[in-house]
Parts: structure tokens; sequence; C-alpha cells
């Protein structure tokens, strides 16, 4: 925040995304109003097409969306370049989204199926998260965000305190609000084990799985949880497949390269208890 007695300027940007962590910004509602009581809205087009007059600089910019043409590789630099604290929010921001399945085929194949004029299509051949281009100096996980993390957070940063952002897993969660485990008593694969708080453990609360969309954990043991999801009666392909989605290319990291080949067995061999 500014030493100076001038309001802080808070920027809020879009990439490559649905725009769903954007809205979760709007859905604060009363908790928005009382934020723009303390800090001057200077650019958010989601919420209005009116802007304070000045490119920069921003004390606090919000990014949502994943960096996956060139526009956005040389807008993100200077969106950080103008930006005094830079916060990435959403799986799409932190992780590069559900469209960084792209990184694994073919980007121009794609769009020559899609597009009768591919030529027009300026794509990068990756989606990759903000962080791969900028510094970044908070991120918040998730598809969408939870917008109680998200205030909490600028709370923080206007009352000059450090944000504090979980990095233990939903496990954690469900023991907090009393949820019993649905592997342990429902034999429900469930990637709770591995994946970042944040949601509240939501899923679990119903007696579904986490599917994992607030991505890793901080030091997550995926090789360690795989073939637990193989005893509960997930075949390979499911369970490479519920690795890849919201946050496929963070996976992807782990386990020596890729989450995918952390759940892909040796040829010819499924995983122990997998039923064949």
């Amino acid at each position: 925040m500014p030493a100076d007695s001038a309001r802080p300027r808070l920027a809020v940007w879009k990439l490559a995304s649905c725009d769903g962590c954007q809205l979760t910004v709007l859905d604060c509602q009363d908790e928005l109003l009382a934020l723009a009581g303390e800090m001057d809205i200077a650019h958010f087009t989601e919420a209005t097409s009116a802007e304070l007059p000045g490119p920069g600089p921003f004390d606090v910019s919000l990014v949502e969306g994943s960096v996956s043409t060139p526009a956005d590789a040389a807008r993100i630099k200077q969106i950080r370049a103008d930006s005094r604290t830079l916060v990435t929010i959403g799986a799409c921001a932190t992780a590069g989204g559900i469209q960084a399945l792209r990184n694994f085929g073919d980007v121009a194949e794609f769009a020559s199926t899609v597009y009768a004029r591919p030529d027009y299509i300026a794509a990068l051949a990756t989606s990759t998260p903000v962080s791969s281009h900028v510094p970044v100096d908070f991120e918040l996980p998730g598809c969408p965000i939870d917008k109680h993390e998200l205030i909490g957070l600028l709370s923080a940063l206007l009352a000059g305190r450090e944000p504090r952002i979980p990095g233990h897993s939903v496990c954690e969660q469900c023991k907090l609000r009393g949820t019993a485990c649905v592997m342990v008593a429902r034999g429900t694969p469930c990637l709770g084990p591995v994946t970042q708080a944040g949601c509240g453990a939501i899923c679990p609360a119903f007696g579904r799985g986490c599917y994992g969309c607030f991505g890793p954990m901080t030091a997550p043991n995926v090789g360690a949880l795989v073939p637990w999801l193989g005893r509960l009666g997930m075949p390979d392909s499911d369970i490479r497949r519920v690795f890849a989605t919201f946050n496929v290319a963070a996976f992807d990291r782990l386990a020596g390269g890729s989450a995918a080949a952390a759940a892909r067995p040796e040829p010819g061999r499924r995983h122990p208890g997998s039923g064949a």
C-alpha cells in the first residue's frame, strides 16, 4: 500500500478465462462495497466501463486467466510493471487452467480442425500460469476462487499485514467441519489428500470426493494417493482423467514431471488393488 495519504488503487484484469473468478469478486457484494470505501477501483471491466484517469501505477492488481496468446504475454508484463502488488486469482491464472490441456496436443492441428481460417487465430502452443512470465506476489487458487479468501487477502493488504493463504490439504478442512472421510467411510475416491484447502471441503460434505479444483497443496504426495484410488475401484484411465482437469498443468509438474505419468502404470500392469 502507498505510504502517502492517497487511497490505494485496485485493478482487476482478465486474460484467457471464463470470468468465473471475476464474478466471485462481484459476488462479494456488501464486502466489496466496504472495500470500495477504502480503495479506488481504477480498472474492472467486468463491473463497469468507467475507469479512473491514468494507466497506473496500481497498488493491487488482481489477474484472472492464463497466458494463452502473444497478446496475453505482452499484456501481463505491462500489468506487472504498473502494479506494486500482483495477485493471481483462480486456476487459470495460477496453473494455466483447463485450457492447459492444449499443452499435451498440437494447437495448430486443433485450430485447423475447428476454424475455417486458422490463420486468423493467434494462440501460443501452451497455456501457462502468470507466474511463468512475471513475478507474482500472491496466488489464490480455485475454480472459482473462494470469496472469503479474497476478502481476507485484500483486508490484510489494506491493513499492511501479510495475507495468510492456506497450504494444507482439504482433509484438514474436513476434520475442522466434522466431515467423515469419504474414502474411509464410503469408499469414495477423493483428491482431498493432495488438494489445497480453501473451498471449505464442500464436495466431501455432500458425500462426494474432492476433484481438485483448488490445485495441489504444498508438497502433495500424489504417488501415495494414486494406488489408493486404484484400490477404491478407479481404473487407470479415470485416475489420469481426474488429474487432467482445472489444474492439469500444476499436477503435471508433480511426480517427476507428470501427474498423468504418476497415474500411468507400466505397460501391461495395473495399480495394486485396481481389480485386475
